[in-house]
């Protein structure tokens, strides 16, 4: 909570003192935001003084929440420090456990004072007695108190109107496309006030000392005390990671369609650019996810044999039927997507673009058509009465049917993988000691068999590079979907994204062109740093293949050779004593580890450059 509250102070100073956060509210549609002002030496002389952009969309959310100036964004800057530093204390507080506080106590060493405590101790765990009941009552508190502030301060503000007046709560639906094209206010008003009564109604239904809100880990895997009766923190950390990759997830696919923020869908670069931060942060959350759940079942799962009372027992004995249907889904889908890739190119290649293979998603169209979308001519036994949601259902054909199946495959695969490393960490038919080499281990070559790419480190390294390419695959769809209807040009990515070379040709070479005219022989223009960052990321990117596939012998044998030349020069050898270091190569592990590191920030960083060339 420290790290959370100084990063947001941090971005909020940083408007607040360098920004133009109150010219932005009083016209936000065609003011830019800006990030803060630089002096850029790349640019030519006539500019003293330039401005960098912003592209968090972090004033849409301040002036969504009711913010007015800047004196404002410093009260809250302050508020936030302050919560930070008893943050800190507080999370120290945590980490001491109870009998060390009790030990603060004069009383502690009383009779009276411990047989009590102990009676109670043992009364609460024999009964399974529950005392965080309140938690469901703090969440609905919480949420009626922000339906409150945005009825009283942030819809007022909004509107223009004196705070005195009264406002009603709505239920419209879809989004107010006359002015902000978003969510309209008093709705998630509305919602807040129904969620925290549900939330408070529900923690009375759940109010007695045998149940609550929440469960234990115990509980939600059904596995008994005799089976783990040690927590284990990675399973804590692989389910919160789970349910934290799972809510980035949803709000990455609502933040864009179903948008609560005013004026972001003004705003091209900034919707594409939260798409795109909220689709990595939940890959990497769920990669997160099996990798710790793996840790666990190796080093913390102890196995017994209690008739498959607990799900973790059901799931190992079945791993083999878990693992062959994935990989028959992931096979099918390769196939079949693969193949009509390749069809509709070898075609195009011949200039025969009729003979194409295209598949209306027509499941997809009747379930859009059923919430509001009427332009298939796909006929209903019924009738909509949800045409509010028309606007922002996007429109879908044989390119968007290829590039889901795309998505899927690159999802199956991912997933297939980070299984497969899970569930054989223990132990398989090829090793099955696997359990006593921990997590990660170097392979011994064909010793016993050819152990290589076996460990549950290998599988979350081989994942981790799937997880790339499929965000890739979201990105681009997402992207090159969303400029064409900007630009009012769906037709071409109707057209062009039924074939592979068309990715390539139509929408990545293409839309390069303004980073490669960053540096020209006029001179430079405002893409030219990302023109340099574009570069710079696809250096780190390439420099990740390096250490993945030339490995250990080859970087053994040219530090050999470079260790002798200096000891065969006489003004080096001066310089170089083997006694206290020697370079030694990297190990297969550690070089992978450096590899993967290296592709990922490059590929990561590669992107956001590409998207401000292309969108700007």
């Amino acid at each position: 909570m420290a790290i959370i509250h100084l990063w947001l102070s941090a971005n909020l100073f940083q408007l607040g003192w360098n920004a133009n956060y109150e010219l932005y509210t009083l016209n936000p549609i065609p003011t830019i935001p800006i990030a803060h002002g630089i002096w850029d030496a790349h640019l030519s002389l006539s500019y003293d003084y330039t401005i960098v952009l912003s592209y968090s969309a972090i004033y849409n959310v301040v002036c969504t929440v009711g913010f007015t100036n800047v004196f404002q964004i410093y009260n809250f800057v302050i508020i936030c420090e302050l919560l930070a530093a008893c943050s800190i204390p507080l999370g120290k507080l945590h980490l001491i456990s109870l009998s060390e506080l009790l030990q603060w106590l004069p009383f502690y060493k009383s009779y009276l004072f411990i047989t009590t405590t102990t009676s109670l101790s043992i009364i609460i765990v024999q009964n399974n007695i529950r005392l965080n009941f309140h938690t469901g009552i703090l969440f609905g508190l919480f949420s009626i108190a922000w339906s409150t502030h945005l009825l009283h301060v942030a819809i007022p503000i909004s509107r223009g109107i004196n705070h005195s007046q009264i406002l009603c709560l709505t239920c419209n639906g879809g989004l107010n496309w006359i002015w902000t094209h978003s969510l309209y206010l008093t709705d998630i008003a509305h919602h807040h006030l129904a969620s925290g009564i549900l939330f408070v109604w529900a923690s009375h239904v759940y109010l007695s000392l045998f149940k609550a809100f929440g469960y234990r880990t115990r509980s939600v895997l059904y596995i008994g005390i005799h089976v783990s009766s040690t927590p284990s923190l990675h399973l804590k950390l692989g389910i919160h990671c789970t349910t934290c990759g799972l809510i980035t997830a949803a709000i990455n696919q609502h933040i864009y369609s179903l948008t609560p923020y005013l004026y972001l869908s003004y705003d091209y670069i900034r919707t594409v650019a939260l798409y795109v931060h909220h689709s990595w942060i939940a890959e990497f959350l769920m990669i997160a996810t099996f990798a710790h759940k793996a840790i666990f079942l190796i080093r913390d799962y102890t196995f017994h044999n209690n008739k498959g009372l607990d799900v973790i027992s059901r799931i190992l004995a079945h791993k083999a039927s878990i693992i062959s249907h994935l990989s028959w889904i992931c096979l099918w889908l390769g196939f079949h997507t693969l193949g009509v890739y390749i069809h509709n190119d070898t075609f195009h290649a011949f200039g025969e673009q009729e003979k194409q293979i295209l598949i209306e998603p027509t499941n997809a169209q009747i379930i859009q058509q059923s919430s509001g979308k009427a332009n298939y001519g796909i006929s209903l036994t019924y009738q909509s009465v949800h045409k509010s949601f028309d606007s922002f259902i996007l429109p879908l054909g044989p390119g968007d049917l290829c590039a889901h199946h795309a998505i899927a495959l690159g999802l199956h695969i991912t997933a297939v993988i980070l299984l497969k490393g899970a569930l054989d960490g223990r132990g398989s038919k090829l090793m099955a000691d696997k359990i006593h080499q921990h997590y990660g281990f170097v392979c011994d070559g064909p010793g016993r068999g050819g152990t290589c790419d076996i460990s549950a480190w290998d599988s979350f390294y081989l994942a981790t590079f799937w997880m790339l390419n499929n965000s890739a695959w979201i990105t681009f769809y997402f992207h090159w979907k969303h400029f064409t209807l900007w630009q009012n040009t769906l037709f071409q990515f109707d057209e062009s994204s039924t074939y592979l070379n068309a990715w390539f040709r139509d929408y990545l070479w293409f839309n390069c062109t303004p980073l490669i005219d960053g540096y020209t022989a006029f001179g430079a223009n405002d893409l030219s740093i990302w023109a340099s960052i574009f570069l710079g990321a696809h250096l780190c990117w390439s420099l990740g293949f390096m250490f993945l596939i030339s490995w250990r012998g080859y970087w053994q044998e040219l530090i050999d050779i470079i260790l002798y030349m200096h000891l065969k020069t006489p003004i080096l050898y001066n310089l170089w004593n083997g006694d206290i270091y020697t370079p030694v190569a990297l190990s297969i592990v550690q070089g992978r580890f450096v590899g993967l590191v290296h592709f990922s920030a490059g590929f990561i960083l590669t992107y956001p450059p590409f998207i401000i060339g292309a969108t700007s």
